[in-house]
């Protein structure tokens, strides 16, 4: 790096004039975001040709580079911060959690040893405590933070494998798989994407999984559940991704734990219930499983990049997932990284942290029934203009039908390109319906029936057409 960079790099730190301007271009994006359409207009989307570029062969201007990407990349983001983004079961931001994140970017603290962040070792072991005690779960119970669903799914996995593997005696860390006993996994026919992920990632195969079907809701049909055994994983979940639905966890949990098998329950946004008054019943029985995945990102309306592993067997997630090195220094206090498969990672923690902090129990218990409420609305006025609601709304996912496969795709691409709304489309029961996912924080009444209204209209569309 040459001299004159350094210095230029060096003002700018000083100066700050492009984190003023990032500021203002922040703060005019967060007032225009509750009233602009929800998707980017055609002509947002044709300014994106304005990045296709060559590599620059020379330093460029801060201010320059972030007002280009203010030009034309705020206007085509999809307007997920407002109250009018029912898909993908992406939640908002809590304004406390986004400015930590501010401040603690500055920070840039990487977090796999105490040593290398006292500050987030600490959160990370208190707010380890919180969730604990919100959810109910055993006392045993350690945490791991890692970027999302995806990545906490396999966590909780790969320490069933390992503890499975070692009661059978055999050391799936240094033998593999070649000659090794077999282990079972159980899973609904309805399980989310990111458990066969996670199953193809750890070697199970997924041709090996033993398939349980579901009912009309998407639960599990816990009858059809095989026999139970100390080889065997079952996943469970807390919150099936188009219906909302839960698994009897008291019942199977009994069962898995006489019989010594592992539990692990994909609650991605459903765990959340368990820390409401009206909705806690969904998850009873949720402490007698081993593993619980879930995300802030999503129901608790953190920031992005904040999914968690909890696991009551903590040797087993240890022996999982820790890496040894000459240059790595564990000490008596908290080491994130022996609880993620990631060694390098960004202080996540801190939005986490400070969403629980913010919101306190109370908070939380209002944010979660609130999104049920507004799911119930929107089933409510969508019956009410003719559309058919097919599920039991039981948290906050309505799936809904016009009157065949092919309205019904149609008025799903006006709704997305009305930008009053957005809503995503999904199969169910071998019918195409319209999935709305109500997790926003800022998602108000008068939202949910502006939305109808957009439901209606791009219906009505549909048949003129």
């Amino acid at each position: 790096m040459t001299e004159d960079i350094r210095k230029r790099m060096f003002h700018e730190m000083q100066q700050k004039t492009a984190f003023d301007d990032a500021r203002s271009a922040a703060y005019a994006y967060a007032d225009a975001a509750l009233e602009r359409n929800v998707f980017p207009t055609p002509q947002a989307l044709d300014n994106l040709a304005h990045f296709d570029e060559p590599l620059p062969d020379e330093p460029g201007d801060a201010r320059q580079i972030l007002q280009q990407l203010d030009r034309y990349g705020s206007p085509a983001t999809v307007a997920q911060i407002g109250g009018r983004y029912f898909g993908l079961v992406n939640g908002g931001v809590i304004p406390a959690t986004l400015a930590v994140r501010w401040l603690t970017d500055f920070w840039d603290q990487n977090t796999p040893l105490y040593l290398s962040s006292p500050v987030a070792s600490s959160l990370e072991e208190i707010t380890e405590g919180w969730l604990r005690g919100l959810f109910g779960l055993p006392d045993s119970t350690v945490a791991g933070f890692v970027s999302g669903s995806s990545l906490s799914i396999f966590c909780g996995l790969a320490a069933a494998r390992q503890r499975n593997f070692e009661r059978l005696g055999w050391d799936i860390n240094r033998k593999g798989f070649i000659d090794a006993p077999r282990l079972r996994v159980v899973a609904s026919q309805q399980a989310h994407g990111t458990v066969s992920k996670a199953i193809a990632l750890l070697g199970f195969g997924i041709d090996n999984v033993e398939w349980v079907p579901a009912d009309d809701q998407g639960r599990i049909e816990t009858a059809a559940v095989p026999d139970l055994d100390g080889s065997t994983i079952l996943v469970l979940q807390a919150g099936n991704v188009n219906s909302g639905a839960f698994d009897d966890f008291e019942t199977l949990g009994r069962r898995a734990r006489e019989a010594r098998a592992w539990v692990h329950v994909d609650g991605a946004f459903g765990l959340w219930t368990a820390a409401a008054a009206e909705l806690r019943h969904l998850t009873r029985g949720i402490e007698l499983a081993d593993s619980w995945s879930f995300d802030g990102h999503k129901t608790l309306n953190t920031p992005y990049d904040s999914g968690v592993i909890m696991c009551r067997d903590r040797d087993a997630l240890v022996k999982a997932l820790h890496a040894a090195g000459a240059y790595i220094t564990y000490s008596e206090n908290r080491d994130g990284m022996l609880h993620t498969p990631e060694m390098s990672r960004r202080s996540r923690i801190f939005e986490l942290w400070a969403a629980l902090k913010y919101l306190g129990k109370s908070g939380i218990d209002d944010l979660v029934y609130g999104l049920h409420l507004r799911a119930r609305q929107f089933a409510s006025e969508l019956q009410l203009k003719g559309f058919e609601i097919l599920n039991d709304v039981v948290f906050n996912q309505v799936l809904v039908a016009c009157d065949s496969d092919t309205e019904t795709v149609e008025t799903i691409k006006l709704i997305q390109q009305s930008g009053e709304c957005w809503v995503g489309g999904t199969s169910w029961q071998q019918h195409s319906v319209i999935r709305v996912s109500v997790c926003s924080w800022a998602t108000t009444e008068a939202d949910v029936t502006r939305a109808v209204r957009a439901f209606v209209a791009a219906r009505e569309q549909v048949r003129k057409n």
